[in-house]
């Protein structure tokens, strides 16, 4: 099982907030995000994950300073799974959460205008559950949302 995360910035009136997400390479699914006022959130996202961490798991990220800090590398060891980054110049492991940032600053940030932190701690965890994770169609899933899409692979593999 591979997990991908990234990092982005949401800019509201006189500021930014920070957004970390991790996500199910497989389904697409947001399995994780965390929010702050400040840059660095990488280790609470770890911990806020809603999904069990599969054995095995490898998480993939960036180059990013946030990721090599020893506080997320310590939620890594914490949450036991297997941290790894992409070589100098290849974006490519990651890139599933580099499209989803592209797909919410869109659909979710662009459209709802936050103004404030509270507005976005409660607009997008909202967005992500009720729409992303839910029902919106990914080519890549067979035109399924990637709760559809855990759904029937666990169906066919005998899980449920």
């Amino acid at each position: 099982m591979i997990w991908v995360a990234d990092f982005t910035y949401i800019r509201i009136t006189h500021a930014f907030c920070y957004l970390v997400v991790i996500l199910d390479a497989c389904s697409r699914k947001v399995v994780g995000c965390a929010l702050s006022r400040r840059l660095g959130v990488g280790g609470f996202a770890l911990s806020s994950n809603k999904q069990k961490t599969p054995p095995s798991c490898v998480h993939y990220t960036d180059r990013g300073c946030q990721y090599a800090s020893e506080i997320y590398q310590r939620a890594l060891d914490v949450a036991w799974l297997q941290g790894s980054t992409s070589a100098i110049g290849n974006p490519y492991h990651n890139a599933h959460a580099e499209s989803f940032m592209k797909t919410l600053k869109g659909e979710g940030v662009d459209i709802a205008g936050y103004d404030n932190f509270t507005d976005v701690a409660e607009g997008l965890p909202r967005f992500i559950e009720q729409v992303y994770n839910s029902k919106r169609l990914h080519s890549a899933l067979g035109y399924r949302s990637p709760e559809e899409f855990e759904t029937l692979f666990a169906q066919r593999a005998g899980l449920v």
